[in-house]
């Protein structure tokens, strides 16, 4: 029997997903990276978000955020680069750095469109996948609030504008 968890990717993500895929594929530019905030610093900006809102700090969040960044720095590499990002992949993450501490907002919300298919095969009882899928949805939520913050509006030109590690002369 497979339990597929569903998550509802708020409708401007959607396009923030849309918008990426045509950066990438299309339009041949890439995220400029490192990001910042990069995945880390967002998890932790949530886990602050979450316990000034509850109150308390809950050891289920910290984990389920734990969880997302180990996700994240398996499958990234895995699938959820773009063929043409795989070049960068390889430059900028080396055997001792966690893609986590790389990569930003944008490859973090596609992680979140595999979420269910990555969750089908975890045996997870009912009631728990339940909790997971709303801390996932409320995590999207927080994503989608701070879209402006946490997403790049623009991404760097054709390949070989990552050389050099200073800023371009557009800025």
């Amino acid at each position: 029997m497979e339990k597929l968890v569903k998550i509802q990717i708020p409708s401007t993500l959607k396009k923030q997903l849309v918008d990426d895929w045509d950066f990438v594929t299309q339009q041949d530019k890439l995220v400029k990276l490192p990001r910042s905030p990069n995945v880390d610093d967002i998890l932790t900006k949530y886990l602050e978000y979450r316990s000034k809102k509850d109150g308390i700090m809950t050891d289920s969040v910290g984990e389920i955020l734990k969880g997302i960044r180990c996700y994240f720095d398996k499958a990234l590499p895995v699938m959820l680069l773009y063929k043409k990002e795989r070049q960068q992949y390889n430059e900028v993450v080396h055997d001792d750095v966690s893609p986590s501490t790389i990569y930003g907002a944008e490859h973090l919300l596609r992680l979140f469109v595999k979420f269910p298919e990555l969750l089908a095969y975890v045996n997870i009882e009912e009631e728990t996948l339940i909790r997971l899928q709303q801390k996932l949805m409320d995590f999207l939520k927080f994503l989608q609030k701070n879209q402006s913050t946490f997403f790049l509006s623009a991404y760097d030109g054709p390949k070989g504008v990552s050389e050099g590690k200073g800023k371009g002369k557009d800025g």
